[in-house]
């Protein structure tokens, strides 16, 4: 079957697939640690935020329905990852704080996610795979994701 020219080059397919072995690699180097990505980015933008934000502010910044944040703030804190306490001056918030073992595993995670990238892009020197994020960050400018709506859609419900 022809392929009409303006098609033959289309990236999508190749990004998509691309982004599957990317995951699939990801999720196995990630589960000997207990974590999966909406935990991995949470405990990432927690510790963006310093180690310590509102439970409502980690919620917002991380496009979750403040509910659906619950369940996952209960994994981490049965792991050990984060502390949840009530606010000094306002006993209705919640504080969520990065524990020491949190900002450990993370730092694992990030080095096992580094290996899953490096088994995925393998093929690529360096100086290619420093031309493909500057290639892919151009691409999203301006398209920032909802990376825990679709860790969690990846996962069913939070």
């Amino acid at each position: 079957m022809p392929v009409a020219p303006d098609q033959a080059h289309r990236s999508s397919a190749l990004l998509s697939h691309l982004a599957r072995l990317i995951r699939v690699a990801s999720e196995a180097e990630l589960d000997p640690l207990g974590l999966r990505p909406r935990h991995l980015v949470a405990l990432t933008v927690l510790r963006e935020n310093g180690g310590v934000t509102g439970q409502q502010e980690l919620a917002a910044e991380l496009g979750v329905d403040r509910t659906n944040l619950v369940g996952l703030l209960n994994e981490l804190e049965a792991e050990g990852l984060i502390l949840r306490r009530r606010a000094a001056a306002d006993r209705r918030r919640h504080i969520v704080e990065l524990t020491a073992e949190g900002g450990e595993r993370l730092a694992a995670a990030e080095t096992a996610i580094g290996a899953a990238e490096d088994e995925v892009l393998g093929a690529l020197s360096d100086r290619q795979r420093e031309q493909l994020f500057e290639l892919l960050q151009r691409a999203s400018a301006g398209r920032v994701p909802d990376c825990a709506a679709a860790a969690a859609e990846r996962e069913g419900d939070c």
